[in-house]
């Protein structure tokens, strides 16, 4: 699903709605006139486009997420597994560490990642 692709400038944008989240849409032209140079028209139709893939939200002139910048993270994650490895999590761990080593603790780490998620259904 293209929704959760966000090119170079909307992520740039979406990380100053939720670092600065909530935040008055008004502010927030101010804020991206500052950060990004861009003018309110622009700011508008960016915040526009976010809001109809249900990233963020604009009611009563109020800015704010409806998916956190980890869940927006962890969606992107589960898409690119899906769309490149079928979905399989082991294939694409598999092809991660065909070039980097994991450190003994990020091995730890995901053993007791997988540990805690074996009890569940």
């Amino acid at each position: 699903m293209e929704d959760y692709k966000l090119g170079v400038m909307e992520t740039k944008f979406a990380e100053l709605i939720w670092d600065n989240e909530p935040i008055s849409s008004g502010d927030l032209v101010k804020l991206c006139e500052k950060e990004l140079t861009w003018k309110k028209s622009t700011t508008y139709t960016m915040l526009r486009r976010l809001c109809q893939r249900g990233i963020f939200q604009n009611k009563d002139g109020i800015v704010s997420s409806l998916m956190s910048k980890q869940e927006f993270a962890a969606l992107q994650s589960e898409k690119f597994v899906e769309e490149t490895f079928d979905g399989s999590l082991p294939q694409f761990l598999a092809a991660f560490t065909l070039r980097k080593k994991l450190s003994e603790n990020e091995i730890s780490e995901l053993q007791r990642l997988i540990d805690g998620k074996r009890g569940e259904s």
